[in-house]
């Protein structure tokens, strides 16, 4: 046990001091946040100033309100024809030709079929969607005319409902946060996916690594395989731990910040000046954070912390083996499928979880060991039933425990073999030959 610890000290220490390390551990949550945050923040920037030359035959189109960044540039019909049109717009520089058909008798469905949009290069979509949500109200306004109805009644009659869903349970009414727990189940879940392939395939490399250089040899003289092993693992699990543990540190911070940054000072403007602050901003805010709070995240991060150790450590345990098994990286192939089959298959059936977590696919799947880390920690924010999660984790950690014996087996065999690229058979010789 005590060269087990050395080895495990060994490799901890070694990975924390790179500065690999320590920039992805101080740089992570910064991308992280930065994958959501800039996207919503290019979403605000204003577009470019597009013209759309517009031949509206029919003459009631008004496609000016709406989107800002579009201005329209009409052409009197009895001057132009369509190929008139598109003489003066391939001339010109501007963006798009809208067509607009009319008919002798009136008929909106002339304007449905013949209408046109002629661009010089391939169209945004958003102004394809924009001109064309124009022309649909456009065209159901005039048939609910040609019917007898009136628009602007039919409109008036139109209701957004605000439906509010609220959990029962022994009495308690609290409202559902299916958004919020959805959303952490699936960024637990991926986390969980991510460490695992990333960490994993370190500890494979590094079994490579020592046993091509003939390290290796000289450390069996002194330590048995299934110590140099679970050494390797355990270390490597630990690095895993500090850098989960340092971006929550971060996460925690952030929140505060925002709490302190954000709330608080929104909430002394609408005390000081309500007319300044929308009544609606302020509910979104309290909603947040109100949502944030009702979050048992002591219980969400214990469970993490298990199926995320675990979940390694199980699938290290195998990548120690298929590291052990080869001389180079290249021939790890034949075996990294068969291992990372159950890990994609977890992130295919997760979005299933997220969906119906009490569902039969996302029960079994939490059950099996291979997947139960990703897709039992999409259904753990859903209060999953205790039993289910005890057995999930029983089932998880007696799983392990078996696979370090069987890689233990493979690895003793393997970590001196060199030379030949073995087969499945070949592996289940390793895991039943007696020493």
């Amino acid at each position: 046990m005590h060269k087990t610890w050395l080895i495990i000290k060994r490799e901890f220490s070694t990975r924390v001091r790179k500065k690999s390390f320590i920039i992805m551990t101080i740089l992570g949550p910064i991308l992280s946040a930065a994958i959501f945050i800039l996207p919503a923040y290019l979403a605000t920037l204003p577009e470019d100033n597009r013209v759309i030359t517009v031949l509206d035959e029919p003459g009631m189109m008004d496609l000016d309100k709406g989107k800002e960044n579009l201005k329209f540039r009409y052409l009197p019909p009895k001057e132009f024809d369509l190929e008139k049109a598109k003489e003066f717009f391939e001339k010109g520089d501007d963006y798009a030709l809208l067509y607009i058909p009319a008919s002798s008798n009136n008929d909106p469905d002339i304007m449905t079929y013949g209408s046109k949009l002629f661009c010089k290069s391939d169209i945004s979509l958003g102004v394809e969607a924009y001109v064309q949500g124009k022309l649909d109200k456009y065209i159901q306004n005039e048939k609910l005319k040609a019917q007898g109805v009136d628009p602007d009644v039919l409109a008036r009659t139109k209701t957004r409902v605000k439906l509010s869903v609220i959990n029962l349970e022994k009495g308690k009414e609290t409202e559902s946060l299916s958004a919020v727990k959805m959303g952490i189940g699936y960024v637990s879940a991926f986390l969980i996916y991510f460490f695992v392939f990333v960490y994993g395939a370190q500890v494979m490399r590094g079994v490579i690594e020592e046993k091509t250089s003939r390290i290796v040899e000289v450390m069996v003289s002194t330590v048995k395989p299934f110590q140099l092993m679970a050494g390797k693992i355990f270390g490597l699990a630990g690095v895993a731990l500090l850098q989960f543990l340092v971006w929550v540190v971060f996460g925690i911070a952030f929140y505060s910040a925002a709490l302190s940054f954000i709330l608080v000072p929104k909430l002394d403007a609408a005390k000081l000046t309500p007319t300044n602050v929308s009544t609606i901003d302020q509910d979104i805010i309290f909603r947040v954070f109100e949502t944030i709070d009702a979050i048992n995240f002591p219980y969400i991060i214990g469970c993490f912390l298990f199926f995320f150790l675990f979940g390694y450590l199980l699938y290290a345990a195998m990548f120690a083996a298929i590291g052990s098994a080869v001389d180079k990286e290249s021939d790890t192939q034949q075996f990294m499928f068969p291992v990372s089959m159950p890990l994609v298959a977890g992130l295919i059936v997760l979005i299933r979880a997220l969906d119906n977590p009490d569902g039969p696919i996302a029960f079994w799947f939490s059950v099996i060991p291979f997947t139960s880390p990703i897709v039992m920690m999409a259904r753990v924010p859903f209060n999953v039933p205790i039993w289910e999660l005890v057995v999930s984790m029983l089932t998880l950690l007696a799983t392990f425990v078996g696979m370090m014996w069987v890689a233990g087996r493979i690895y003793r065999t393997g970590i001196l073999m060199y030379g030949k690229k073995p087969k499945f058979k070949e592996l289940l010789k390793w895991i039943t030959y007696k020493s």
